[in-house]
C-alpha cells in the first residue's frame, strides 16, 4: 500500500538528520579551532613607525644574563626612528659581567644618539657603571650613587668541618685551582691572586667612568673607595651633572634632539615587541615568575649571582 511510511523509514530519516547534523556542529568545530588559531598566533596588522624617543628602566639586581636588554638597545640603536633614549635607574648594582654588557650596549648607543639618565632612589656601582656613557645624568638630592668598586666573597668553611671531623682533600692541577673554593684555607698566595682579579676589575670600572665622566683616571680613583654618595654630594665631585627627575632628564633628551618637542617617549622593552595575539597575552598575563612578589624575586636575583660583583651591600 501507498501513503503509509514504515517504522525503518523513519528510523532512517532520523538517522540522517542526526548525521547532517553531527557533521555540521563538527565543521563549525573545526572552523571555530582555524579561526582561533587565526586569531591567536596569525601576526597582527604592522603599526606604522613613528619617531619616538626610547625609554629604558633598569632596576632591581643586575644580573649577568642580560642578553635581551643588550639585544633590545641594539635593536634601538639601529631603528631610524629611534632619536634618543631615557635610561631610568634605580638599582644597588649585581654581576660585574652583566653590567659591563649593560655599559658597553649603552655606550654604542650614546656614540651615535644622546642619553639622558634619571637615577632613582638607589644607582649605585654596576648600577652606576651603566650610567656613566650618557650624555647627561640627572638624580634627586637624595639618590645614593656612586660605590665604585668592586668585590669578590670567597667563603672559608674548612675550619668548620675541621670541628665537626670533616676534612677535604683537594685534587689540584695547581697551586691556585683550589684556592676560590670554600672547603679549602686560603694561602696567602690565593689571596694574592684572588686580589689581582678584584684589582683588574677594579681599573676597569675606574676606566669606564673617567671615559663616561671625562675626568682623570686619578681623580675618578681619588673618589673610588667604595663609599657611597647622595645625588647633592655627587654634582661637585662630577659624578652626576644635575638634580632633577625623569621629567626634566626627558625635557633635557628633548632639546638635544632636532625636532623632538614633541615626540612620543616609548617603552624599550627586552624582549622583542610581541607579533601575535597569544604573544601579547602571554607578555602580559605571563609576568616574571608568575607573579612572585618583587622582594622574593630580588632574593633571587641576588642569588644567582656568582664570582665578582659590583653591589651596593644592603
Amino acid at each position: 500500500m501507498t501513503g503509509f511510511s514504515q517504522p525503518g523509514d523513519d528510523t532512517g530519516v532520523a538517522l540522517r538528520h542526526q548525521r547532517r547534523r553531527l557533521v555540521l556542529w563538527r565543521g563549525v568545530a573545526i572552523a571555530a579551532l582555524i579561526t582561533m588559531g587565526i586569531c591567536l598566533f596569525a601576526p597582527g596588522l604592522p603599526h606604522k613607525p613613528i619617531d619616538h624617543l626610547a625609554r629604558l628602566e633598569i632596576t632591581g639586581v643586575i644580573g649577568n644574563r642580560v642578553r635581551p636588554t643588550v639585544e633590545a638597545i641594539g635593536r634601538a640603536e639601529r631603528d631610524p626612528h629611534v632619536r634618543g633614549m631615557v635610561l631610568v635607574i634605580d638599582s644597588p648594582g649585581g654581576g660585574v659581567t652583566g653590567g659591563v654588557a649593560l655599559h658597553d650596549a649603552i655606550e654604542s648607543f650614546s656614540r651615535h644618539k644622546p642619553v639622558a639618565v634619571s637615577m632613582q632612589g638607589l644607582a649605585a656601582s654596576a648600577g652606576y657603571m651603566i650610567a656613566v656613557p650618557a650624555q647627561r645624568i640627572f638624580a634627586y638630592p637624595s639618590t645614593i650613587t656612586g660605590s665604585i668598586g668592586v668585590i669578590m666573597m670567597r667563603p672559608d668553611a674548612s675550619v668548620l668541618l675541621g670541628r665537626i671531623g670533616i676534612s677535604a682533600e683537594a685534587i689540584a692541577s695547581g697551586p691556585m685551582k683550589d684556592q676560590s673554593q670554600p672547603f679549602t684555607a686560603l694561602k696567602p698566595e690565593g689571596r694574592q691572586m684572588l686580589q689581582g682579579i678584584v684589582d683588574d676589575l677594579f681599573d676597569q670600572f675606574v676606566t669606564m667612568v673617567s671615559r663616561g665622566r671625562h675626568r682623570p683616571v686619578d681623580e675618578i680613583r681619588s673618589l673610588s673607595d667604595g663609599r657611597p654618595y647622595t645625588g647633592r654630594q655627587a654634582i661637585p665631585l662630577h659624578l652626576i651633572d644635575a638634580i632633577g627627575d625623569e621629567d626634566q632628564a626627558t625635557a633635557w633628551l628633548k632639546g638635544q634632539v632636532k625636532g623632538a618637542k614633541d615626540l612620543p617617549v616609548r617603552k624599550l622593552a627586552a624582549d622583542k615587541p610581541p607579533r601575535t595575539l597569544w604573544e601579547r597575552l602571554h607578555h602580559r598575563f605571563g609576568g616574571s615568575w608568575f607573579g612572585l612578589p618583587e622582594a622574593l624575586e630580588q632574593v633571587a636575583a641576588y642569588q644567582t649571582l656568582d664570582g665578582a660583583v659590583s653591589i651596593l651591600p644592603r
